[in-house]
This record gives structure tokens, C-alpha cells and sequence, in this order.
């Protein structure tokens, strides 16, 4: 019995597609997105703007899709939908949550900003609702959603950012609330057209795309730092590999084998890889604001997950 039933319409794929495969992808998805922030953090304190590092680690992971491609000597992957597609999520799945995380991060821990980004799956959920044609909202999603914000209330207001000193838990808050609407809207947009799209071509033409748009509003607002380190740098390869390509590309096929409920089941994997990395690598603090927060909005994730899953395991059969 499969756990991640298949995308209704989706093209077959020539290799079958197993649980173990879709549980390694999401724990890669996990790992590459949850300690991203960690890299980010680090190439902030080393003296990179969020503008920039946005730009730079969105064109590094398109110079790695390009050289995926030419390596694999069967064409680029780009036709008319890939182009299409590829401009709309430029915006809804780079530039703006690109930006908009690195504007949270700068502002909060690791675990903090990830903990907001946990909401990705209640807030697509409730977006797939309205959007597609087999994605009803059941009502435990929307209790979940509603305990999993009063968590990010939790988040805003108790005062704790999880680092030492210029932390504005607020002001983070409101941006990683913006950078979880655009990714869940991107979500739900590269789902409704799973199957008929190269997953590759896309995720090259939306970063392309994405990292000249970030780069030309870089230039003349941040401009280039004085002395970068080679921390730094490492630190931007880190976030623009694994961190951005890997994920990107992994995500998109995750997506056209799954729902995008079952594609966001990393929502609640990531955060302890972010929590656990921070401290560790940054010495970021878990403070009580963060933690009971941080509960708050686990549960509503994780508890409605469960039960999707397991509705879904009724009406799958045996």
C-alpha cells in the first residue's frame, strides 16, 4: 500500500516511484531547506545584504540547473510552458520569498524564521482549496491552521528572537508570514500543472529569471560588500546548491508524484534541522517564546498531516 498516493492526470513515470524514494527526497528537501537559513545567517553576519544574497544564491543555483542540463545531453527542457511557468514563480517562488526570508532572518534565529515557514502546509492547504479541483478543505485543516498562527502569534509577540542582540521578532515575523503565502501560492501553482511540465526546465527558467530581477534591485540599493570573507562566499554556495537548486529541483519532483499536501510534509522536518543546526553552528538560543511558539505551530501542522494521512489511507486502495 503506497503512504503518498500519486497526482491524479500526472504522466506516468518510466520508473516506478516507491515510498522509500518519495521519504529519501522529502528528508534531502528537509535537510537542504532547514539548514539554508543557517548559511544565510552566516553570509548576513559576514556582511551581505538579504538583496544580494538573494541574487546570489538564486543565480548560483541556476548556473547548477544549466550545467544539470548540458550534462545530460538531451536538450534543454524549455519550451512555451516552461517559460510561462517558469515567469510566474520568477516571482511568487524567488523573488519575493527569497527576499522577504532573508529580510526575517536578519531580524531572527534560524529556528525562528523556520518555525514561521512551518505554516507552508496549512496555509497550501487552505490556497489548494480554492485553487484546485481535488483538494477540499476539511475542517481539522482549518483548527490546524488557526493553532498553528496562534503559535506565530506566539512567535511575534513573546519577545524572543533567538539571537543575542538587534532581534525584532515582529518585524520578522511579518516577513516570514509574507515568504509562506508567496512559496504556498507557488505550490499550488506548479501543482495544477503537474505532468504537462519539465521540472529541471522550470526551476532554470524561474531562477534565471528570479536572480536578474534580484541582481539589477541589488546593485544600485546594496551594492557589493567591501571585503567579503571566504566565509562568507562558502556560506552563499552552500545556500545557492543545496540549499536552492537541490531542493527546488527535488520539490518539483515531488510534486508531480504526490499531492501538494502529502510535497508538504517537510514543513515538519525542517524546523528541528533549523533549530539544532543554529545553535550548534551559530550559538542561536532556544528561548521560551520560541519554543512554546514553536509547539504551537508544530502541532497544528503536524497533527493535521496526520490525519490527512490517514483519510488518505481509507479511501487508497489496499
Amino acid at each position: 500500500m503506497r503512504i503518498f498516493p500519486a497526482v491524479k492526470g500526472a504522466a506516468v513515470p518510466k520508473v516506478y516511484v516507491s515510498n522509500r524514494m518519495i521519504w529519501t527526497v522529502v528528508l534531502i528537501i528537509s535537510f537542504g531547506w532547514g539548514s539554508a537559513p543557517v548559511a544565510v545567517r552566516i553570509a548576513l553576519r559576514e556582511g551581505f545584504g538579504p538583496l544580494t544574497i538573494a541574487a546570489a544564491t538564486s543565480m548560483i543555483a541556476a548556473v547548477a540547473v544549466f550545467l544539470l542540463i548540458a550534462g545530460r545531453r538531451q536538450g534543454i527542457p524549455v519550451g512555451r510552458i516552461e517559460l510561462r511557468m517558469g515567469a510566474v514563480l520568477s516571482i511568487i517562488s524567488v523573488l519575493v520569498p527569497f527576499y522577504t526570508r532573508n529580510l526575517a532572518l536578519d531580524n531572527a534565529s534560524a529556528g525562528f524564521v523556520t518555525l514561521v515557514s512551518a505554516l507552508v502546509p496549512l496555509v497550501t492547504a487552505v490556497t489548494a482549496h480554492f485553487a484546485l479541483t481535488d483538494e477540499p478543505l476539511k475542517l481539522f485543516t482549518v483548527a490546524g491552521l488557526l493553532l498553528g498562527l496562534g503559535g506565530v502569534a506566539v512567535l511575534l509577540l513573546g519577545g524572543d528572537s533567538g539571537i543575542a542582540e538587534g532581534g525584532n521578532p515582529p518585524l520578522a515575523g511579518v516577513f516570514g508570514l509574507i515568504s509562506v503565502l508567496s512559496m504556498s501560492a507557488a505550490a499550488v501553482y506548479a501543482k495544477r500543472y503537474a505532468g504537462g511540465y519539465s521540472a529541471l526546465g522550470v526551476t532554470g527558467v524561474q531562477l534565471v529569471i528570479g536572480s536578474a530581477i534580484l541582481t539589477l534591485l541589488a546593485l544600485p540599493v546594496e551594492g557589493l560588500p567591501a571585503d567579503p570573507s571566504m566565509t562568507g562566499w562558502i556560506s552563499l554556495l552552500y545556500a545557492g546548491v543545496l540549499g536552492t537548486f537541490v531542493t527546488l529541483a527535488l520539490y518539483y519532483f515531488l510534486i508531480r508524484h504526490v499531492t501538494v499536501t502529502y510535497s508538504t510534509i517537510v514543513g515538519y522536518i525542517l524546523p528541528f534541522i533549523a533549530v539544532v543546526a543554529g545553535v550548534l553552528v551559530l550559538d542561536e538560543q532556544v528561548q521560551p517564546g520560541i519554543v512554546i511558539g514553536g509547539v504551537l505551530v508544530l502541532l497544528g501542522v503536524v497533527v493535521t498531516d496526520l490525519i490527512r494521512i490517514r483519510e488518505s489511507r481509507r479511501r487508497t486502495p489496499g
